[in-house]
């Protein structure tokens, strides 16, 4: 079993920065892709980002390309979300997820691409 666990998330001012962390548990972490999606009221979870187990290889939503960073540090079991010049359309409950397969492919950037879930994070940005 799998646990994950969001923190790091926030109010803050538009053009701020938070940094949202997920602490994993279990064995199959480490060999595994990590993502973050988000949802905001009224629409449906998105993607944000993904990192392979190696910390190698990322990918973003266009939308927030050169503004957020992903990175993950495989010894603490720990996933990153650096999000800088927040805009108030970032405003959302961030979630963690660990992808279900050891390799990589474009189905990390759906959900349906992963097999558990933190709780998430809400990250209210205002203007």
């Amino acid at each position: 079993q799998v646990q994950l666990v969001e923190s790091g998330g926030g109010l803050v001012q538009a053009g701020g920065s938070l940094r949202l962390s997920c602490a994993a548990s279990g064995r199959t972490y480490s060999s595994r892709a990590m993502g973050w999606f988000r949802q905001a009221p009224g629409k449906e979870r998105e993607f944000v980002a993904t990192i392979s187990w190696s910390g190698v290889s990322t990918d973003y939503a266009d939308s927030v390309k050169g503004r957020f960073t992903i990175a993950r540090d495989n010894a603490n079991n720990t996933v990153y979300l650096q999000m800088n010049s927040l805009k108030p359309e970032d405003t959302a409950v961030y979630y963690c997820a660990l992808g279900k397969y050891i390799g990589g492919g474009s189905y990390l950037k759906f959900s349906s691409g992963y097999e558990y879930w933190g709780q998430g994070t809400q990250v209210t940005v205002s203007s």
